[in-house]
């Protein structure tokens, strides 16, 4: 191995040093909770979001604008901005729906009661199953629509906390993490092209949640949109993968539901909050 990193042996007791380096240095920290009081907005709708268009905010954003394009008036939505660069995950608010200041975090006032939803798997599960939309109804193909939901929820932190951090976020580049990231990266890639080589869609034969979740982090990479890394992970040796993710790119509520939330890129394609429909008109 060329790495020239020295050598690193761990002290007996870890300590956080603040000044870590990083792009997320100032905003990672050891503990949970609020540090500020902040109340969360809230909008006209029963369904209120917070969040990011990261890629597990943007699962969230197409499930709603699918669900609509089905013609479930109920999902309309508001959905508001969290500048996780700035810490408002960490406001007394956002805490409050999700103890583990993450986006996206959901509230739903249609019942008696409001009901916090947080982790994008369980928001898009609790949408599927309030709908009735979007997850098969029959046991087989409803246990395997959530077999690739949980995949994707114990696979893309290898993907994005792993390969992503240590290949573009990373102060110091370590051949070691690169390598074995970008090993598990390839690995989960062929994984998903040997499923799709038999089905047309992750569940099944019909589009569900299950390649709504995983779309923004795979598609995204096998499309170039992720890390710019295409080239170094070999993305086209994965056909099936390739044709799954721009066919699921041209749906116009994938489009849709891309913009919610994103304040980078072309500024065609960004749509800071969203709180009607016609905001995604403009």
């Amino acid at each position: 191995m060329s790495d020239t990193t020295p050598q690193y042996t761990p002290p007996r007791i870890w300590e956080w040093k603040q000044a870590n380096g990083g792009q997320f240095a100032n905003i990672n920290r050891p503990i949970a909770g609020a540090t500020h009081d902040q109340p969360l907005p809230r909008g006209e709708h029963p369904l209120q979001l917070y969040s990011l268009a990261t890629p597990n905010g943007v699962k969230v954003t197409i499930l709603l604008e699918e669900l609509l394009a089905l013609g479930h008036a109920g999902a309309e939505y508001d959905a508001w901005l969290i500048r996780i660069q700035e810490g408002d995950q960490f406001g007394s608010g956002f805490v409050g729906v999700n103890p583990n200041s993450k986006i996206p975090a959901l509230l739903d006032y249609s019942g008696e009661q409001p009901v916090r939803v947080f982790e994008s798997g369980s928001i898009l599960l609790y949408l599927a199953e309030k709908f009735g939309a979007l997850l098969p109804q029959d046991t087989a193909g409803r246990t395997e629509t959530l077999n690739w939901l949980f995949w994707q929820m114990g696979s893309a932190p290898y993907l994005g906390g792993g390969f992503g951090h240590f290949y573009q976020y990373a102060p110091v580049k370590i051949e070691y993490a690169i390598d074995r990231f970008s090993m598990e990266a390839k690995r989960q890639l062929d994984v998903l092209n040997r499923r799709l080589a038999d089905s047309p869609y992750l569940g099944g034969s019909s589009y569900s949640i299950a390649d709504i979740a995983v779309w923004p982090w795979y598609g995204a990479l096998v499309l170039g949109q992720l890390y710019g890394a295409a080239e170094f992970l070999q993305v086209d040796d994965y056909p099936h993968v390739q044709r799954w993710a721009r066919e699921i790119a041209e749906r116009p509520a994938v489009q849709r539901g891309r913009r919610v939330n994103r304040t980078w890129g072309d500024e065609a394609e960004q749509l800071a909050e969203r709180h009607s429909a016609a905001d995604l008109d403009r």
